[in-house]
């Protein structure tokens, strides 16, 4: 937690530090279900933990051990002896915190029910997220603002990604059933499965031979709705780590080419371990999309998937960590660079060819006020409207799913066609 907090990393890559050194699977999930609780949760927590303190800690670490303390008393099945005992032992280097940790988490169980009261009085602790996020939902979505809210604060479902091209969706559900791993057919996609528990992925049945892939529903719309025909020659932009542009062959065998773009290159090689255990080839370019000349070739496509770069809303629940890196600032900075990506590839969009705009933002200023303001400023490109009565909201452009639609994460789509 120390890492998120002080050094704005991801609890992805914190995660993949710390747990290189834990050999125990239990240990492992164990301190996963933690790090995770807490980001979860952090606004309540830390409203909590300021009410038991006379003035804000200095130590970051400190308040990452009292937060954990917090969690594992009001959140998890661990015993309060214990939880306390183990939170002050994991602070032995840092002497003098030692009972400045006992005292903050005996308070808490001495003052738990008033404590709680308190929290559920304070919108940004009640609903455990910042509130210039609160806000923007709010102004977005204000008949849906408390589900999204709640939504990103639940644990997300496990959802698969069916390979078409080596079996059927019901033959993999009978090998889930097999091997004893409940599971359903996922709403409005011909390739998902919404698994009852998550797993580890080893437990997938032929995962390593290409059979499945971990795919959001919402992320799975992306292949079906750009439509890509045989011979077409096809550009997926911001392409890491490569779900899309696997399940775009995997949907349509006999494209033309098939050229993923990503500016990071340590992403990138996910991008091509992915596609080598699915048995799928594409051309990987490791660039800046929205420099071209650095790396288009000069031959147009019929086809391009921009899964934009965003401020991530839509999947909070998969990385609940979002809620304490954004930035308020981050939004107007992200919606420049969207912008400069999509005026960017445009020209490399052949005439009569389609391009799929996607987010995992619920923030309409990243979505439906972005694609309205391109369609304003360039007169050969009209919208193709998805319509579709199943799933999704429509908005000025586009369609918008909110998060937890379908057990979906937040996702928005708009297609632009070049006249």
């Amino acid at each position: 937690m120390t890492k998120v907090l002080q050094d704005g990393q991801s609890l992805t890559l914190a995660l993949d530090h710390a747990l290189k050194s834990v050999e125990s699977a239990q240990d492992k999930a164990f301190v996963q279900a933690i790090s995770y609780g807490v980001c979860r949760t952090y606004h309540r927590l830390d409203f909590i933990l300021n009410a038991l303190i006379d003035k804000p800690l200095k130590s970051l670490e400190v308040k990452s051990l009292i937060l954990i303390g917090l969690y594992q008393l009001k959140y998890m099945r661990v015993k309060p002896h214990a939880a306390v005992s183990e939170t002050v032992q994991a602070a032995r280097k840092i002497v003098w915190a030692k009972a400045l940790i006992n005292a903050v988490l005996r308070g808490y169980l001495r003052k738990q029910d008033d404590l709680e009261q308190q929290a559920d009085e304070f919108k940004t602790a009640a609903l455990s997220h910042p509130n210039w996020l609160i806000k923007k939902i709010e102004h977005d979505w204000p008949k849906q603002v408390e589900t999204i809210l709640l939504e990103n604060n639940q644990p997300p479902p496990m959802a698969l990604r069916v390979n078409l091209t080596k079996t059927t969706r019901d033959d993999y559900l009978q090998l889930l059933i097999e091997q004893n791993l409940a599971a359903n057919a996922a709403d409005f996609t011909a390739t998902g499965i919404i698994l009852d528990k998550p797993v580890p992925i080893e437990a997938l049945p032929k995962f390593a031979d290409g059979w499945v892939s971990v795919q959001d529903g919402a992320a799975q719309l992306a292949a079906e709705l750009l439509d890509a025909r045989p011979g077409q020659r096809v550009l997926d932009v911001c392409a890491a780590p490569g779900g899309k542009t696997a399940h775009i062959l995997e949907q349509q065998p006999d494209i033309g080419e098939m050229v993923a773009v990503d500016i990071d290159e340590s992403r990138m090689l996910r991008v091509s371990e992915n596609l080598q255990r699915l048995g799928l080839q594409a051309k990987l370019i490791v660039a800046d999309a929205a420099k071209t000349d650095d790396w288009w070739d000069g031959k147009p496509f019929d086809r391009i998937l921009l899964d934009a770069p965003c401020s991530a809303t839509g999947v909070i629940r998969r990385h609940p960590d979002i809620k304490l890196l954004r930035k308020e600032t981050d939004i107007a900075a992200l919606t420049i660079l969207q912008k400069t990506i999509l005026n960017a590839i445009w020209p490399l969009l052949a005439s009569g060819g389609m391009l799929l705009y996607a987010t995992c933002s619920v923030l309409k200023k990243e979505n439906e006020e972005q694609i309205q303001d391109f369609l304003s400023t360039h007169n050969d490109a009209i919208e193709l409207p998805i319509t579709s009565d199943e799933w999704g909201i429509p908005g000025i452009c586009g369609r918008q799913i909110l998060t937890g639609e379908s057990s979906m994460d937040g996702f928005y789509y708009a297609r632009l066609v070049k006249q």
